[in-house]
């Protein structure tokens, strides 16, 4: 973890920025508020970054295991850890349940099992050796399949998969299905709903959700509101609504009642929280929260990047829609920072989504060539 002033440039920005080599993480720049930095911010970087970089860096860079090494304050650990086992749920609220934590030998390897074992739940960790190289690597939330088996391997309630930084969860449950960010969700929104704490009813999250999301909140009440993709995004209609629960089909949730950010941890104790209060299997919560449709996503790589390429395409996508009606559901975007459309079609089975999502991008590829 970094930190960088770019004051001569961004005036009153402190950014951190986390990059890791081997993992997928990517780079992330925060404010010195902790949220991300605004679009327009994070644009002037980027030319200003491009710039430096075509002028050349004259300073040796490390790479590899020779970039450095890892600096621990203890103090804010210890503060986080009483925050995730005194301050989210009662002690003692996962007694009964047995959990297998995969770590990805990233950020969460460390407490997660402490954690959860503070609150009275039976752990069983894996991928919680972190050497600095092997983060993410056949593990977490990218790489299911180890903790689908462990699940069944030890006949485990349920399985979290961290992601590296620990930012996401996904779930698997007792049978080894994995429950995505979209079914977390939509549980954690029910529960609250039904417990009369879900701040106005609402519910946030971007237009990657899947429609029988959109469909189960409705059947309950719950309205539900549509962001651009991006966490980001997500946090900017919480706070502006003053709404309390969001976040993203990838695992990362907001409860912006605890957080600024998305926390797999959190997010986690949450959801065997509902699972423990209702003597319910994850399975059983996931099912009658939402019936997920079939979902196919295709990116297409164009020519070069088109603003106007997914107007062109306004007739093929109606003729779509107009089959689909209410069972389905088409998006289209493309993408922010590479020649690249992303077709996204839902419908009633797999084999009808992937045959519209198909013809929409033969026609991308046709039109962007």
């Amino acid at each position: 973890m970094a930190f960088l002033s770019a004051a001569d440039h961004v005036p009153a920005a402190m950014i951190s920025a986390s990059h890791n080599p081997f993992g997928d993480n990517g780079i992330k720049l925060f404010s010195a508020g902790g949220s991300k930095l605004s679009d327009e911010l994070e644009e002037r970087l980027e030319l200003e970054l491009t710039a430096l970089s075509s002028q050349g860096d004259p300073r040796p860079r490390p790479t590899g295991a020779e970039v450095g090494t890892l600096a621990r304050d203890h103090q804010a650990i210890g503060r986080y850890r009483r925050f995730l086992v005194e301050d989210v749920v009662p002690a003692g609220s996962l007694a009964g349940l047995k959990v297998v934590l995969d770590g990805a030998n990233g950020a969460a390897s460390e407490l997660a099992a402490g954690v959860f074992e503070a609150l009275g739940a039976t752990v069983v960790a894996i991928h919680v050796e972190p050497d600095g190289i092997n983060i993410n690597e056949a593990s977490g939330s990218t790489h299911p399949e180890a903790l689908q088996a462990a699940v069944i391997a030890h006949g485990a309630d349920v399985g979290l998969a961290f992601d590296g930084d620990a930012d996401r969860v996904l779930a698997v449950d007792g049978s080894g299905a994995l429950v995505d960010g979209d079914q977390i969700i939509a549980i954690c929104a029910i529960d609250r709903h039904e417990r009369g704490k879900l701040t106005h009813d609402t519910v946030v999250v971007t237009v990657m959700s899947n429609l029988g999301f959109r469909q189960g909140m409705a059947a309950r009440g719950i309205h539900v509101i549509t962001t651009d993709v991006g966490d980001r995004y997500v946090l900017e209609a919480l706070d502006e609504g003053k709404h309390c629960l969001g976040g993203e089909q990838s695992g990362h949730v907001i409860f912006r009642d605890l957080a600024s950010t998305g926390d797999g941890m959190l997010t986690g104790i949450a959801l065997l929280s509902v699972m423990a209060r209702r003597a319910r299997s994850l399975a059983g919560l996931a099912g009658s929260a939402m019936v997920r449709l079939p979902q196919v996503l295709v990116n297409v790589r164009t020519a070069r990047r088109d603003p106007e390429l997914i107007d062109k395409l306004g007739p093929d996508v109606a003729t779509a829609e107009a089959r689909l009606g209410d069972r389905g559901r088409v998006l289209l975007r493309a993408s922010g920072t590479e020649p690249v459309i992303r077709v996204m079609v839902e419908a009633p089975t797999h084999e009808e989504a992937a045959e519209i999502a198909g013809h929409l991008a033969a026609v991308v590829t046709s039109l962007g060539a």
